[in-house]
This record gives C-alpha cells, sequence and structure tokens, in this order.
C-alpha cells in the first residue's frame, strides 16, 4: 500500500498507534496518544520488560515486542537512546510503519540522511521531535517573524544537574532544540559557526553566522536556575519569549524622555510593550496531533528528516569545537575555533 493509499485508508478510521522506548518522554507519548480521540494505543515496547508492563498497565493497552507492535500499528514513536535510533527507526520503516523519532534524527549526519532515504522510497512519513516547534509561543513569533528584518537571536537554555545519567552532553541533549528553532525562523542554514565549552560537557556557547543576522545559543547543565528564553533582535523590535511560560513580548518604539521632578532633572526610557495572544497548551500534544494528521494524509511532517539532519550537523559541529582536543594542559579552559559550517 503506497503512502496515498495509506493516507486514504486511514483518514476515517481510528490510527493505532505504539511507542518504542517508554522511559520519562517515551511514557509522555503513551499518555498523549491515549487521549487523542481517533487513536488508539495500540501497544509499547522496550528493552525493560518491567517498564514496558507498568506503563502498558498504566494506560490500558499490551507490552509487547518491536515485530508485533509494527504489525499492529500505523504509526509510532520511536524514543529509545540516540544510539539506537537508526537501527529502530529503520525497522519500522521497512515493516511499513509511519514513524515520529526523538531528536537528535540519529547518531550521525550518515545515518540520518540514510533514514531519510528510506523513508522517501517507501513513502512514509518520517518526522523529528524537536517539540519546541510546537510551544505555544514559537508558534506566535513564527507568524511575526516574516514581517522583521532580524538583526540577531540569542537562546538560552539553562538549568541544575538532572537525576539521570546522561549520556549526551547539553549540545546534544539541549542546544539542538534551538538551534533548530532559530533555523526554522531564519530560513536559513548557518554559514560559520564558533563555540566554546566547560564543565566537561555540561557548559557550552556558540554563536552562529546566518547571512544577515547572527544567533548565540548557549545550554548548561550547571547553572542553579531552569531559564528557557529566546530573544530576537529586529530593526523594527525586540521580541522575548519564554518557553516555560509559554509568553511572548514585543518592545517597539523604545525612547529616551527627561523629565523634571522638583526642579531635578530625571532620565527615564520609554518603550511601548505589546503582549500578542498565545494559545497555551502542551507542545506534545500538538506534536502528535501534526504528526499524525501528516500520516492521515500522507502528507509531509510539520519537521521533517531534512530538518532533523540540518540541526544535527549543526551541533555536532558545536560539539567538536567546544569539546575538541587540546594543546593545553587546562583542560577546564574553553576551547574557540571558528569554521565555514
Amino acid at each position: 500500500m503506497n503512502s496515498h493509499d495509506r493516507a486514504n485508508a486511514t483518514t476515517e478510521e481510528q490510527l493505532r498507534a505504539g511507542v518504542v522506548g517508554v522511559g520519562s518522554m517515551g511514557e509522555n507519548h503513551a499518555r498523549v496518544y491515549g487521549e487523542l480521540p481517533g487513536v488508539e494505543l495500540a501497544g509499547v515496547a522496550d528493552h525493560d520488560d518491567e517498564v514496558a508492563r507498568r506503563v502498558a498497565a498504566e494506560y490500558g493497552t499490551e507490552a509487547v515486542d518491536l515485530e508485533t507492535l509494527c504489525e499492529r500499528c500505523d504509526a509510532v514513536t520511536v524514543a529509545v537512546p540516540t544510539r539506537a535510533h537508526y537501527e529502530t527507526v529503520s525497522t519500522c520503516l521497512e515493516a511499513g510503519v509511519d514513524v515520529l523519532v526523538e531528536k537528535p534524527i540519529a547518531e550521525t549526519v550518515e545515518q540520518g540522511q540514510r533514514l531519510a532515504e528510506q523513508a522517501r522510497e517507501a513513502g512514509r512519513v518520517l518526522q523529528v521531535g524537536h517539540i519546541e516547534r510546537f510551544n505555544p509561543a514559537v508558534r506566535t513569533i513564527g507568524d511575526l517573524i516574516d514581517d522583521l528584518d532580524v538583526i540577531s537571536v540569542e537562546a538560552e537554555r539553562l538549568g541544575p544537574p538532572i537525576d539521570r545519567t546522561a549520556t549526551d552532553n547539553v549540545v546534544f541533549d539541549l542546544m539542538v532544540h534551538d538551534v533548530d528553532i532559530v533555523g526554522a525562523l531564519l530560513g536559513e542554514r548557518p554559514r560559520s559557526v564558533a563555540a566554546m565549552g566547560v564543565e566537561n560537557g555540561r557548559y557550552a556557547t556558540a554563536t552562529i553566522e546566518y547571512g544577515d543576522a547572527v544567533a548565540t545559543v548557549t545550554a548548561s547543565r550547571v547553572t542553579q536556575k531552569k531559564v528557557r528564553k529566546l530573544t530576537v533582535t529586529a530593526r523594527e523590535c525586540l521580541v522575548e519569549v519564554d518557553y516555560l511560560e509559554q509568553s511572548v513580548l514585543i518592545h517597539r518604539d523604545s525612547y529616551p524622555e527627561y523629565l523634571a521632578d522638583d526642579g531635578q532633572p530625571r532620565y527615564r526610557h520609554e518603550s511601548v510593550v505589546e503582549r500578542p495572544h498565545v494559545d497555551n497548551g502542551e507542545p506534545l500534544r500538538y506534536e502528535l496531533e501534526s504528526f499524525l494528521e501528516a500520516v492521515r494524509t500522507g502528507s509531509a511532517p510539520e519537521v521533517t528528516a531534512d530538518d532533523g539532519i540540518a540541526a544535527l550537523e549543526t551541533v555536532q559541529l558545536i560539539d567538536r569545537l567546544a569539546t575538541g582536543p587540546s594543546d593545553e594542559p587546562d583542560e577546564g579552559r574553553l576551547r574557540d575555533r571558528e569554521v565555514e559550517a
């Protein structure tokens, strides 16, 4: 059955969805699939049988192996560790199942490219789980950005250490979100990248040149406050986005003003602040609704495999620059190089 026939067959029927890998993120996918109208959570799979059975019982489905899950499902989320993305996604695509794979798309750009080609040849949907694309605040500024002459973008994704074992450093685990967002907002690929890092990969910052705009992205697992912010400087205004609060502020028409108070001169700076309406909601729900709409219609997903590959290519370069070998004895020093992206 080709993608067009599959879309016609599933448009009016209940879609059968499953989750491969039900750790903290995968379990949330299972929960949302179980809540969506017109969707049956047909099963979950995990290398840890006990975890799979617990999650299956929690959300009213069955724990099965990957082969059985693919036989039961029209679409699956793959939320296994990154090292297993390529093999797991490839198996699902080969079985004729549409896939949403958590970011990053794969361990390497080459693996991502092979998965993209396999999906194209099979006529299957392959969406990458860059969930911040579906944050209502990000979607709000996405509607505004085309009307702005952007000069710079600054993104901060900071927080304290987390209570889990993470094999990925902050570049792959956190910064990849903002690299994807910046690229999507500007609609461009990077021209050059400079990066530096400290704390054994737990803190990194990068400066990325995009045509006439420049972006600075910072990610941290050592900052004792959770921060998720994006700031866009344009000739017309300054836009501030808070991912956590799902809020947007637009500062316009800033001008100086001198005041006299009891004969004493005072100075202040005035500006007009706009607060556009944001339709707040759970980004994961919006992401899965978007994915399943692509499955039903056979259309391209909002976050394509090529989008995922572009983000991975940039963060791989950032990681090499931030954590590459050094001839200097101080292993904690900042490392800064610049190359063409």
